[in-house]
């Protein structure tokens, strides 16, 4: 038996409780390393165990200035929250599937907007959205891509979603939603930030060129949702903008309470930031979030794998996610709520 295989079964026999190993925990606060690896070599995909060995093998394929910009994350937020189990719950059968704006997904997880993916990987965004169809999960793509909104859509098996920026001069930003919704795009994200104020006519624009249900992302707080419902966006997604991580601006996850409740379930509300387990993934669906968005890990995969690390990441989220949910006595999405989490204070 070999030493990786022997690595790889010994660490996943233990399960969900692996997640919490001071190993595994090292991994995600220190330099990432593989136990037993060599420096410098590219594991083989089977041999991954979580998001945070991917991570280690993008560091390794991609210069340090292009790595830096989808290294790390602020995972603080995630860890002062805890699951309240209920353990004599037949967790059978599990079901994750979810409808969004009239589309039934696999599961509540979707590949959020990052532009320029050839920076990654030869074949950038072609690639992302193979590896995304391949483990049946939605891709968003950016306004801002390496490659044409038409050629990324053919490439995917699956629904696409297109995102764009406000812009001084909206006619070319407008122009490229009439393309990727010609190109198959179902649904449009209008992020608010990037040093562009969003005015709300901005969001009529976009609708009328669209026609598709168009979800607004970058809300904060729950005055902003507020204001987003009133003006008649389609969905929310809660998110700090790339995952800038400004001195005292509230993390996306402590905030999706506070917005979940200003919605009122008038609109989906969404949310990215950090996530990197499925642990994670299933505190924000609890909290009221009806999908997560997951972005640098699914770079990670391109960046070291190309397509096949995609799906590599995205499935290991999915099977995270669907063993959480167990081990808590949740097999469906309509049985998690707030009182399966309590939040820590500190």
């Amino acid at each position: 038996m070999s030493t990786a295989y022997s690595r790889r079964t010994a660490l996943r026999s233990l399960g969900i409780w692996a997640a919490a190993s001071p190993l595994l925990k090292a991994q995600e606060t220190q330099s990432p390393k593989l136990m037993g690896e060599p420096p410098g070599r590219i594991a083989p995909r089977s041999e991954l165990l979580n998001v945070f060995e991917v991570e280690a093998m993008a560091e390794r394929k991609l210069p340090s200035t292009v790595f830096s910009a989808i290294a790390g994350g602020d995972r603080r937020a995630f860890e002062r929250i805890i699951f309240r189990p209920r353990r004599f719950i037949n967790p059978v059968p599990l079901d994750l599937t979810v409808e969004l704006f009239g589309e039934k997904m696999y599961t509540p997880i979707l590949v959020g907007p990052a532009s320029q993916q050839q920076r990654f990987d030869p074949e950038g965004e072609l690639a992302l959205v193979r590896g995304g169809s391949a483990a049946k999960v939605t891709a968003v793509i950016s306004s801002r891509s390496s490659q044409p909104i038409e050629k990324i859509a053919a490439e995917a098996k699956g629904t696409t979603w297109y995102q764009v920026y406000p812009e001084s001069d909206m006619g070319p930003v407008l122009n490229g939603v009439g393309r990727a919704v010609k190109a198959g795009c179902k649904v449009v994200c209008v992020t608010a930030g990037n040093g562009a104020r969003l005015d709300w006519d901005v969001v009529d624009q976009v609708r009328q060129a669209a026609k598709t249900p168009v979800v607004l992302k970058g809300v904060l707080s729950a005055e902003e949702a507020r204001t987003a419902v009133g003006k008649g966006v389609d969905g929310i997604i809660v998110s700090n903008h790339g995952g800038l991580l400004v001195p005292g601006l509230a993390a996306p996850i402590e905030v999706l309470t506070a917005v979940v409740d200003a919605v009122g379930g008038k609109v989906p509300v969404l949310i990215d930031g950090s996530f990197r387990r499925g642990s994670d993934i299933v505190k924000a669906l609890a909290l009221g979030a009806r999908a997560v968005l997951v972005v640098r890990p699914v770079l990670w995969g391109l960046a070291g794998y190309g397509s096949e690390g995609v799906q590599t990441v995205l499935e290991i989220l999915q099977s995270e996610t669907v063993r959480t949910m167990g081990l808590n006595g949740k097999p469906t999405l309509a049985l998690l709520d707030r009182t399966m989490v309590r939040i820590s204070k500190h």
